[in-house]
């Protein structure tokens, strides 16, 4: 409700509850707007992926799912690097997003039948890293505006820059 709120009519693009796999789907002109699809209807994949979302330039947003490669569960070590590389900036606006509404933040290496992380532990500094730069410096101007819209509609502006001091990126939980 609160992105479709916010971007369905400037950007024509609308956030919908999925399946087994998110996706995003370009729009198709005036005629159907573009899809974030979320994985299950779970909390944390929307936010994950209206992160891309935010991250992604006017081009990318002509593309299916950006334009990216993805390759899936059960990566090997260089794969797993080079995905972890990609899903930084992703995951530092989701963790950010994930504290304005009050949300339990994992970090995710997405890798369940692989190796698991290539390095786990500094990928959560990267993250947290990442995230800390996006405060000082900035977020994207999609992502400022869906974290004011989280802050106001969950209450959580008052409190929210004492739970990020809050956060240890060595004690956060990362999903395998």
């Amino acid at each position: 409700m609160l992105f479709n709120d916010l971007f369905r009519e400037k950007y024509r693009t609308i956030l919908v509850r999925g399946g087994e796999e998110p996706e995003y789907i370009p729009g198709l002109g005036d005629q159907e707007p573009a899809q974030v699809i979320f994985a299950h209807g779970y909390y944390a994949s929307a936010l994950h992926e209206i992160s891309h979302w935010c991250i992604a330039g006017e081009h990318r947003r002509t593309l299916s799912d950006y334009g990216y490669w993805y390759c899936p569960d059960g990566r090997t070590e260089e794969q797993q690097q080079a995905f972890e590389k990609v899903e930084v900036k992703p995951q530092a606006l989701e963790w950010l997003f994930s504290i304005a509404a009050g949300f339990r933040f994992h970090v995710s290496i997405d890798n369940l039948s692989g190796g698991g992380a290539a390095d786990e532990a500094g990928f959560r500094r990267e993250v947290w890293a990442q995230a800390n730069r996006y405060l000082e410096q900035g977020l994207p101007a999609r992502a400022e505006q869906f974290i004011q819209t989280l802050k106001t509609f969950y209450g959580t502006a008052d409190r929210f820059a004492a739970a990020w001091q809050a956060e240890d990126p060595d004690t956060a939980t990362v999903n395998q």
